[in-house]
Order: C-alpha cells, then sequence, then structure tokens
C-alpha cells in the first residue's frame, strides 16, 4: 500500500450498510474484507515488517470527536502540514498486529457511535515498511443518510442534526461537481469538515471507491435516485495517485543519489589522468589539477 486510497459508503438507510462492517467469516463487509486484504499482503511482503495504525473519527453536527477515546466530549480541529498534508490534531493512533486487533479498535470504535446514522464516520488506516520509505492510507467513510424533512417532520435537535448532515452532504455534492466540470478555479473543500478530509480522496492523489448503499422500497424512491446520481457524478472525477514516500525518508534517498552522483563524477575524473610513468614531473601533477578541478566545476554547473 503505498498510497491513499479512500472507500466512501453512501445511502438513505442506515439499515442498508451494517453487512459492510460485518467481520463473519461468510458475511464480511468492506471494512473486515480491507483488513483481511491489508494483512494479507503483509504476510506475502518480502519487507520484514510493516506497521498498521488505525484511527476512527465521527463528524457530527460539524464537529469531530475521536471514537477512540474515553472522553467523547473532546471536539478536535483540522491542520495542515507542507509535508504531509491534511489531518487531525490529537487524533488517537492505535498499532495493530493483526487482523483481530484492528476489527477489536473498529468494535470499539463502532460501539461508541451514540448517534449511529446522524454523523459521518471515517476509519483510517495506515501503514509502512520497515523501511519507512513508501507510506500508505486507507479511508473507510461512512456517510450519514440526508433526509427530507417533509418526509420525516423532523423539529428540535433532530432537525438541526438534518440541517447539517444535508449541509455537509450537499457541500460534498458541489465539491463533485465542480471537479468534474474541470472549469471551476474554486474548489470549495473548507465549506465543511467532510470535504476538508476527503480533500486529497478528491480530485487529489489517491484512488477513490464510491459504494451506493439503495434499498428497493417505493417509499424511499426520491432517496434511491438521488443516491444514484450521486454515484454517477462522483465517477466522473478523475485523480491522480502517486506514490507516497515519508517526507524524511524521501530527503536520504535523494541525498544518497547525489552521492553516487558523485561518486561516479569523480570515478570519471580519475579515470581521465594520463596513466603514465610513476614518475611524474611538475608538469603532468599541473595537468592532473587542471582536469580535477574541471571536473568540480562541471559538477558545480548542475
Amino acid at each position: 500500500m503505498a498510497s491513499t486510497e479512500p472507500y466512501l459508503l453512501t445511502g438513505k438507510l442506515e439499515r442498508e450498510k451494517p453487512s459492510l462492517f460485518r467481520d463473519d467469516p461468510e458475511l464480511r463487509g468492506v471494512m473486515p474484507n480491507s483488513f483481511v486484504h491489508i494483512f494479507d499482503h503483509i504476510s506475502k511482503s518480502m519487507d520484514a515488517q510493516y506497521l498498521v495504525r488505525a484511527s476512527y473519527l465521527e463528524i457530527y453536527k460539524e464537529e469531530i470527536r475521536d471514537l477512540l477515546r474515553r472522553d467523547q466530549s473532546k471536539h478536535l480541529e483540522i491542520r495542515e502540514k507542507p509535508d504531509s498534508g491534511i489531518f487531525v490534531k490529537d487524533l488517537s493512533s492505535v498499532l495493530t498486529k493483526s487482523i483481530d486487533e484492528i476489527q477489536k479498535v473498529m468494535k470499539i470504535g463502532y460501539q461508541n457511535r451514540a448517534v449511529g446514522s446522524r454523523s459521518h464516520a471515517i476509519f483510517i488506516t495506515g501503514a509502512d515498511g520497515e523501511k519507512h520509505i513508501r507510506v500508505g492510507k486507507l479511508n473507510l467513510v461512512d456517510l450519514a443518510g440526508s433526509e427530507r424533512q417533509s418526509k420525516t417532520l423532523s423539529e428540535g435537535e433532530r432537525l438541526k442534526e438534518a440541517t447539517k448532515i444535508n449541509l455537509s452532504l450537499s457541500t460534498l455534492g458541489n465539491v463533485i461537481s465542480a471537479l468534474v466540470d474541470g472549469k471551476s478555479t474554486h474548489i470549495p473543500y473548507r465549506d465543511s469538515k467532510l470535504t476538508r478530509l476527503l480533500q486529497d480522496s478528491l480530485g487529489g492523489n489517491s484512488k477513490t471507491i464510491m459504494i451506493a448503499n439503495i434499498g428497493p422500497a417505493t417509499y424511499n424512491y426520491e432517496e434511491t435516485i438521488n443516491t444514484l446520481r450521486y454515484a454517477n457524478r462522483a465517477k466522473n472525477i478523475r485523480n491522480k495517485p502517486k506514490i507516497n514516500e515519508d517526507p524524511k525518508d524521501a530527503l536520504l534517498r535523494e541525498y544518497q543519489e547525489e552521492i553516487n552522483r558523485l561518486k561516479s563524477l569523480l570515478r570519471n575524473c580519475v579515470a581521465a589522468i594520463p596513466k603514465q610513468s610513476q614518475k611524474k614531473n611538475g608538469k603532468q601533477r599541473s595537468q592532473q589539477k587542471h582536469i580535477l578541478s574541471d571536473g568540480t566545476y562541471n559538477y558545480l554547473l548542475l
């Protein structure tokens, strides 16, 4: 795994999504299957060891909560670094060494989702090899289902929840439309916490898969159509994935390449010195120094 790859799980009803999280061997959902794939890949890798870390967060009414913390009242902030991109400050990161351990992390976080379908959730899995040069990240995103107030008759706190959900989903739709259009000079990533966190996943350095969850009930006909249209627009986004490297280790690799090039240059300079008799007069020594000086000069011009 050497790039960012998110799965976006979207749909109207929460009851259509639980199968995505099941860890029953016969009925494994997307998340448990992803864990199996990651650790199977590690077991077959030539690298001696991988570090796999897991984080789980929830976006509820435009506030970010860490689902792996005991204190669920603390709201976290989004930050950005030039070398590593967007991240959530103080978000828990749990080191996992097996499928069982990472599934346990998933279950703990899932149980802490007190608001269920009223929130967005992102399970983040990061992995890097023993050499620490290539790093990868998998984002599993469970989007809250949109709803019509006229149908649900929401009021009070429930109405506030629905308003925030619909706002973030609307912003996500605007981001997708702007990316697909290709002519927009401004992409509204910052208009919601969800789109800000998914900035790299949408039109950035990643491979993205959207899974649209729909049901056969005619009662949800309009929501089903909207979900399908959402997914249809999203499939037209063109990302540009590339191999991710740890900034510090990538710099070390560049230094090593520079050292190798310098060694090659010096070898060429030495090879250019005339191999004559062991007795070298002053003129020959002067010529040798001149050759080496020219080589150094050429190197500085590179």
